[in-house]
């Protein structure tokens, strides 16, 4: 059951992430880029790494993409226009890939520890959680407030900025 979820998160990023790069509706490929970071997520989680998987979810799905979405909503940004594909670049391009693939194989191929099978984790007795939360507030409690003082100060600027243009049109 492992593997198939595996392979279908595997999947699930492959296909989305192809699409963020093959829409031409920046907000299409926003919303693909988020399935993409779900499937990461669950990778993540599947390696035990929860903390890892929940933050992914949280600062890359949630907070990035609607700012990334907000950016795209305020310059109002359309469908790009479809143009000619070069074939020629686009055959290279592939033929280049193709290369790249067969040498990746070939290394992994000669590699005796890619053939193992990866042992299982220990169990840690340690709060990941905490142990980032002690660091950041004792440690990195400075920078922490430093940035979240930006973070306000440019999310005030976008405001003005977009309450500004508005009040102009």
């Amino acid at each position: 059951m492992q593997l198939f979820l595996f392979w279908c998160a595997a999947l699930l990023m492959l296909v989305f992430g192809v699409a963020v790069i093959l829409n031409r509706n920046p907000v299409a490929s926003a919303l693909s880029l988020v399935v993409s970071f779900l499937g990461l997520a669950t990778l993540f989680m599947m390696l035990d790494a929860y903390f890892i998987g929940i933050i992914q979810v949280l600062v890359y799905a949630g907070a990035v993409m609607v700012l990334f979405l907000f950016i795209i909503m305020l310059l109002d940004l359309r469908a790009e226009n479809l143009r000619k594909i070069n074939w020629p670049a686009t055959a290279g391009g592939a033929v280049v890939a193709f290369v790249f693939l067969i040498q990746v194989l070939s290394v992994i191929g000669r590699l005796t520890d890619a053939k193992k099978t990866f042992p299982p984790l220990a169990r840690s007795t340690i709060d990941d959680v905490r142990n980032v939360g002690v660091t950041l507030f004792t440690n990195f409690n400075f920078p922490f407030q430093v940035i979240g003082v930006l973070v306000l100060v440019a999310t005030i600027g976008v405001v003005v900025l977009s309450k500004r243009e508005l009040a102009n049109k």
